[in-house]
């Protein structure tokens, strides 16, 4: 019988045993660059798993969304990574979030949960450290604003 190690998961960058010889973006076979919408769409992906981001993206860019999909009919690919802005270098990443979030929610904790997760999921699919996180909250979504949404309001004259 031989032994065979069946690696079960891929290795991380920094798991790798990479030798830290200055350039850290040539890997054995060659170089592997990540491009910044990836990493935006990773980061808009993880910040909604948070419970109490209700949408992502300042209004303008929220407005302009919604006249996409209807002009498209809801097959907007950049709808993940919108309210995202990211900077990447050799190796590390900085990424900006703009978010809409619901009533009632501390928002000092949606943001330190959105942190967290974001740097999770960057860190580990790319490998880039990532050196911060600013998060602007541009509006609050109340209870009231969905029904208004629907038009099913009664008219306030006859």
């Amino acid at each position: 019988m031989t032994d065979m190690k069946t690696e079960t998961k891929v290795p991380g960058a920094r798991e790798s045993g990479r030798t830290n010889r200055g350039d850290s973006s040539r890997e054995e076979g060659g170089h592997t660059h990540i491009a910044d919408g990836v990493v935006a769409k990773i980061a808009g992906m993880a910040a909604r798993e948070i419970g109490g981001v209700h949408a992502m993206g300042g209004g303008t860019a929220r407005a302009v969304g919604a006249v996409r999909n209807a002009v498209t009919r809801g097959s907007d690919s950049g709808s993940v990574s919108r309210g995202v802005a990211v900077e990447v270098g050799e190796r590390q990443a900085a990424v900006d979030i703009d978010l809409v979030v619901e009533y009632g929610i501390a928002i000092q904790d949606l943001a330190a949960a959105v942190r967290r997760n974001v740097t999770s999921a960057v860190e580990r699919m790319t490998g880039l450290e990532v050196t911060e996180i600013n998060i602007k909250v541009d509006d609050i979504h109340l209870p009231d604003d969905d029904s208004e949404d629907e038009g099913e309001s009664t008219p306030r004259v006859q």
